[in-house]
């Protein structure tokens, strides 16, 4: 066999793949674990769809029926992936952006920081704190050992919620602004927290921040998991911010890709607005990889805030790249 058909055989294989995995990230409720992390990979799904267009008509020499509809499924493959990662590059921002002067009086900056329980390089998050200056951090995945090095947070940010654990799902919260009726809630999992509470900013305007921390859509011997239960957690969230009269907002590491359904789902119950759209994908994990890259840690907000500011930031020893974002609270 010469190594022109073993190629061709190769980009079939590769094809068939794309074609099948796109078919079935269409199926939201499929009974199985592993067909929810189809939904994640979308881009990479798109961009091997368009190398196997460009390298398929090349390699076929016979165009019958059976090539005809193999070479439509890799279109409508691409289509599938377009239509879902497209909007992040070229739609509408769903969350405006901040006209030029805003008043600093009224804005909130927040990082995100999944640490990963088992990093112990400290001195890289302070160290990114100290550079972006914000003035909120949610951290992920703390322990005790993670409480007692954040505890140099404290000089700067007077107002502290912490919750640790060791099954990688504490979380702590740092503030410079007052958090006022501050409740610590398990919704699903009882080793599972989020926080929710009112922000006073420095004009005395007032918002909701709820940070959340969902599992991981795969099985785990060691961790909380998901694996043949619904996912509600972001979807009551969603629930409780409709239900608020305050402006909200909501962040986090949600394990999960803003494109799925359960995003949409928690972002139409709650009419919050992904600051991702029409900016880019920002992908966030997993930062050990160069290829296996999507979003997980998200901000989404009602409709009284636009966007002075959006970054990802450098590698901490995490999994995760931290993520910052500024926010300005209408007049």
């Amino acid at each position: 066999m010469s190594l022109r058909k073993i190629f061709y055989y190769f980009i079939i294989l590769i094809s068939s793949l794309v074609i099948i995995a796109s078919l079935l990230s269409l199926f939201y409720n499929l009974p199985y674990w592993y067909s929810k992390l189809l939904d994640f990979p979308r881009l990479q799904y798109l961009i091997l769809g368009i190398i196997c267009l460009i390298l398929f008509p090349l390699l076929t020499k016979k165009w019958k029926w059976p090539a005809i509809s193999f070479f439509v499924g890799i279109i409508a493959s691409i289509f599938i992936q377009s239509v879902k990662i497209f909007p992040y590059w070229f739609g509408e921002k769903s969350v405006p952006d901040a006209v030029q002067f805003v008043s600093e009086e009224n804005t909130v900056s927040i990082l995100l920081a999944n640490v990963l329980i088992t990093n112990k390089n400290s001195e890289k998050l302070l160290n990114v704190v100290q550079q972006e200056n914000p003035d909120m951090i949610i951290a992920m995945e703390v322990n005790q050992w993670w409480l007692d090095a954040l505890k140099p947070l404290a000089n700067d940010y007077p107002y502290v919620l912490e919750q640790p654990n060791d099954v990688a799902y504490g979380m702590a919260l740092y503030s410079r602004f007052p958090f006022k009726n501050a409740e610590v809630k398990y919704i699903k999992h009882e080793n599972v927290p989020s926080f929710h509470g009112t922000v006073e900013l420095e004009s005395g305007k007032e918002f909701v921040l709820h940070a959340v921390h969902p599992v991981a859509p795969m099985p785990s011997d060691k961790y909380p998991d998901n694996v043949g239960e619904a996912e509600i957690e972001l979807v009551r969230v969603g629930e409780m911010v409709s239900n608020e009269k305050l402006p909200s907002i909501v962040a986090g590491d949600f394990n999960d890709v803003s494109w799925s359904n359960t995003s949409r789902l928690f972002g139409e119950n709650g009419k919050l607005n992904n600051v991702r759209l029409g900016r880019g994908l920002y992908n966030t994990f997993d930062a050990n990889s160069m290829i296996m890259r999507w979003p997980l840690d998200h901000y989404y907000v009602t409709d009284e805030f636009s966007l002075v500011e959006l970054k990802r930031l450098g590698e901490i020893g995490s999994d995760h790249f931290p993520i910052v974002a500024k926010f300005h609270l209408a007049d």
